[in-house]
């Protein structure tokens, strides 16, 4: 006689990364959260404020992975058009709203590589001030795993 024992193991694996947010003076950036997780494939809106006297700005969003420098991902103005940079433009895209004064990041089709310290930054351009203040949010992309084990017993 032959057993047949099913086993099924769940499995969550996230990436923790640190993060340092800084702003100073009268513009200024801000999210809504510090960390996000999502699953694989999810969509994900990653809000961002931003405050200025200024009407001509650069507002940018930027991904840092594990152990490597910040990578653009796209710039909005809110005159005209922004540019996405070509490895994110699959997935990635943004809105610069000037009533609002909000520049959501949104990310489409979440993969585990996605998982990042994801920054928003302003520049504002007709103060003068060419100081580039930012924050950063942590997203966690979880991948779920499940594994069946089949045992078979003779007994």
């Amino acid at each position: 006689m032959f057993t047949l024992t099913f086993l099924r193991i769940y499995a969550n694996d996230l990436l923790f990364l640190s993060i340092f947010p800084v702003s100073s003076g009268q513009d200024r950036v801000e999210q809504s959260s510090e960390e996000m997780t999502a699953s694989e494939k999810d969509q994900v809106i990653v809000g961002c404020n931003y405050f200025t006297t200024d009407t001509n700005i650069n507002l940018f969003w930027y991904q840092q992975l594990p152990n490597k420098s910040p990578t653009l991902i796209l710039n909005e103005l809110p005159f005209g058009e922004g540019t996405t940079e070509p490895d994110f433009k699959k997935r990635f895209s943004a809105t610069l709203n000037s009533t609002s004064k909000t520049v959501p990041l949104m990310i489409k089709d979440v993969h585990v590589s996605d998982s990042a310290v994801y920054y928003c930054a302003l520049r504002p351009t007709v103060t003068g001030n060419s100081e580039i203040l930012f924050r950063s949010l942590i997203i966690f992309v979880m991948l779920t795993v499940v594994v069946t084990m089949i045992i078979i017993q003779n007994e």
